[in-house]
């Protein structure tokens, strides 16, 4: 930087009078408030609040008073972070500091009891404060400055004019006092809304701000003109300042509203914590059903799931639809997007996969057709092994999945409907001869690379099958869940419910629930990602901390999110191309080897350093999950009519219409491109805040003090801060539309 521009730094900081009395005369009477009410114990105001308040005013000074300031008639990039301090930092730390009581204990006795006090009892006055208060206004003000504000005439008006500059910060400044009050909920006021009315409420809020961060972001003119004849700072372009501003107003945006969305969340979810200051009542021996959600209580889908033969169904449905792919990918067409076989798998199961992960936990397993032909081994009494003991864990299994992640880049499997089949028949014929001679789920736990993707990912899952009611289970002298009994078997997995914990291992095969005779297992709402925080002894499990096999299969999942997705883009292609050819090799295969061996053998590197490593590698988990997810709705929502000319083609012989030459044209997506960017980077916020909230439990589990938590946490948040970089930087590349003729 050069030697004027950082004088013009240092210059443009302002001392006015007006604007030092606006922050230092508050500071000083909260501390003074704040010193009195400590004097008398009060318990609702912690060191923790007075540092909030003083970090507010602080941000609100830099907002003003910095070269944010003096450069945002320059720079739209400056005046974006102007705005983000005024409306996501400074309002919400101040609301923390609980301002109305030590603002009030600071002033003269004579001020506030006389002057101020009869004011602020005013019935009138206080509906009027609780009507601008309640969430509804409060979000609609905000909206309405926001987009108000950044409408091109007004914007520029404001630039013009030092009285309109003012009246545009000052209406930013305390619609977002009104919007951050419900969320906040400053002592002493008291809530009008119930707290599940706050995620959806900064949803929503982030949504809106996502939709202008993507305007500014993706816009091909100008927005603000008046930006075009500014003399240019630091080599930045008009354009590419309007870009940064709008990366700005995305990001940290995003963080700001999606991270109090995902604390309110986990804490509603959360069961409280025992009062250990009361000693426990005694209460009648009578069981109380368990509260909360369960699928299997909901009509019709519960049904079907308990039914003796419910799992049959799903699992015959898969089971045809299996059958069409490896028919149709040896004998249809040799081109993936007009062949069953390229399309099926590829597109739609894989992005229905993901969000069921997300939205309902392990259904795959549940409905995994390759577990039918298994039952013929079964039948045929052969599986009387147990499964070698040197092979009891996930080291199989990871070596497989990394396996497939390669290949799935080196051979372009997508792309090759016969090679699809044969992966089809492979798993067939691999369940059908382990489970034949092996004894238990073997395939599923020890071998299944798909299972274990899911079991994985199903650790951020919503629901889990577990004991309704563990009185129930401490009265139990059969344990049917486990065992079973002669008209049902019991779980292969050897997954003893009453300490079961999470969802690894467990295929949702829901024969707990048909053996037990309590009635006693459901499939229940669970805190998604809780498991990780815990590391409790599991049942057939063991300590996650103690299994760097699981540990390194996380880090495989999450790693091959980034790589799987970022091989694909175009400036990665290309220099993948650019480094065989210099070092002189015919393909790119030798190059993707490489890359992918470089990447993935870096995990069980990592995991080496003892069980924190360990934990803090599962905590990884959902923002791998997110990148996946994000990575796989982007081709299911892009290729979505995919399945049609293919569905018509294969009814052709049988009196349907086959597919006009038109028909194989790309389809406009469900979404278009900065709609489809936004739902990535929301994935991948959210995933990013849910993995650093867990790292963050985690690390003040292993260090209760402040200062060891953090530097046990650094290297992992900087690690999932990198990869989430990494994710951005994906979705802005051109991507391959996989899946579509072109």
């Amino acid at each position: 930087m050069e030697a004027s521009t950082l004088g013009a730094l240092a210059r443009s900081w302002s001392f006015e009078p007006r604007l030092l009395a606006g922050v230092l005369l508050p500071a000083a009477l909260y501390i003074r408030g704040w010193r009195r009410l400590a004097a008398l114990h009060a318990t609702h105001l912690p060191p923790a609040r007075l540092a909030a308040f003083l970090g507010g005013l602080c941000a609100l000074f830099l907002a003003l008073a910095s070269p944010l300031d003096a450069f945002a008639g320059l720079l739209l990039s400056a005046h974006m972070a102007q705005h983000l301090l005024l409306m996501a930092v400074a309002p919400p730390l101040l609301l923390l500091g609980a301002p109305l009581i030590p603002l009030l204990r600071g002033l003269p006795r004579w001020a506030a009891r006389d002057a101020l006090g009869p004011f602020l009892a005013w019935p009138p006055l206080r509906r009027f404060a609780r009507g601008l208060t309640h969430p509804l206004p409060a979000w609609i003000t905000m909206a309405a400055a926001t987009i108000g504000w950044h409408l091109p005439p007004a914007y520029q008006l404001a630039l013009r004019s030092p009285f309109w500059h003012g009246l545009e910060h000052a209406c930013f400044f305390w619609a977002a006092i009104l919007f951050w009050w419900p969320v906040v909920r400053p002592w002493p006021s008291r809530p009008q809304v119930t707290a599940w009315a706050l995620p959806p409420y900064l949803l929503l809020a982030d949504l809106l701000n996502t939709a202008l961060a993507a305007f500014f972001t993706f816009s091909d003119r100008l927005l603000y003109p008046v930006y075009g004849g500014a003399p240019r700072l630091f080599g930045l372009s008009a354009p590419d300042d309007q870009v940064l501003a709008g990366v700005l107003m995305w990001v940290p945006g995003s963080v700001a509203f999606l991270l109090p969305a995902v604390v309110i969340t986990w804490r509603l979810l959360s069961p409280p914590a025992p009062d250990t200051a009361r000693p426990p009542v005694r209460r009648p021996s009578v069981v109380v059903p368990r509260a909360g959600f369960d699928l299997l209580r909901v009509p019709l889908v519960g049904s079907l799931l308990r039914a003796r033969y419910g799992r049959r169904i799903l699992q015959s449905v898969m089971l045809v639809l299996a059958a069409a792919v490896v028919w149709d990918g040896f004998t249809g067409p040799t081109l993936a997007p007009m062949n069953l076989a390229g399309v099926l798998p590829w597109t739609y199961w894989r992005a229905l996969a993901v969000v069921a992960l997300l939205v309902a936990g392990n259904v795959f397993c549940m409905a995994c057709p390759f577990m039918l032909p298994r039952e013929i081994g079964r039948r045929l009494g052969l599986a009387t092994r147990r499964w070698p003991r040197g092979l009891r864990s996930k080291w199989l299994a990871v070596a497989l999945l990394g396996l497939f992640f390669w290949a799935y880049e080196a051979f372009s499997l997508w792309d090759s409907p016969a090679a699809t089949a044969a992966i089809v028949l492979a798993y067939f014929a691999g369940a059908l001869v382990v489970d034949s001679v092996f004894r238990g789920a073997s395939f599923c736990k020890y071998v299944c690379p798909i299972g274990q993707f899911h079991f994985v990912g199903s650790l951020v899952s919503p629901l889990e099958v577990k004991v309704r009611r563990p009185q129930a289970c401490a009265a139990c002298t059969t344990h049917d869940c486990l065992r079973g009994h002669a008209g049902q078997r019991g779980c292969e997995l050897a997954l003893y419910l009453p300490r079961k914990r999470g969802n690894l291992d467990c295929t949702f095969c829901l024969d707990c629930v048909k053996a037990c005779p309590h009635d006693n297992v459901g499939l229940l709402a669970v805190v998604p990602a809780r498991d990780l925080v815990r590391d409790p002894l599991r049942s057939a499990v063991g300590r996650l901390s103690r299994r760097p096999d699981v540990a390194t299969l996380a880090l495989v999942f999450v790693f091959g999110a980034f790589l799987n997705a970022g091989a694909m883009v175009a400036p990665t292609r290309a220099w993948m191309q650019a480094t065989a050819a210099r070092l002189g090799f015919a393909s790119n295969l030798p190059v993707t080897t490489g890359l992918f061996a470089a990447v993935l053998l870096l995990a069980p590197l990592l995991v080496r350093s003892g069980a924190a490593a360990r934990r803090f590698s599962l905590a990884l988990v959902p923002l791998g999950l997110a990148m996946w997810t994000a990575h796989f709705l982007f081709h299911g929502l892009s290729a979505w009519s995919a399945l049609g000319p293919v569905a018509r083609r294969m009814a052709g012989p049988w009196g349907g219409t086959a597919p006009l030459p038109a028909a194989w044209a790309m389809a406009r997506p469900l979404l278009d491109a900065p709609g489809m960017l936004a739902l990535e980077v929301l994935l991948l916020d959210a995933g990013l805040l849910v993995t650093l909230y867990v790292g963050w439990r985690i690390a003040c589990a292993l260090a209760p003090r402040t200062r060891a938590s953090l530097a046990l946490l650094l290297p992992w948040a900087f690690l999932a801060v990198a990869l989430y970089g990494a994710g951005v930087w994906v979705f802005l590349q051109p991507m391959p539309m996989r899946g579509m003729v072109h």
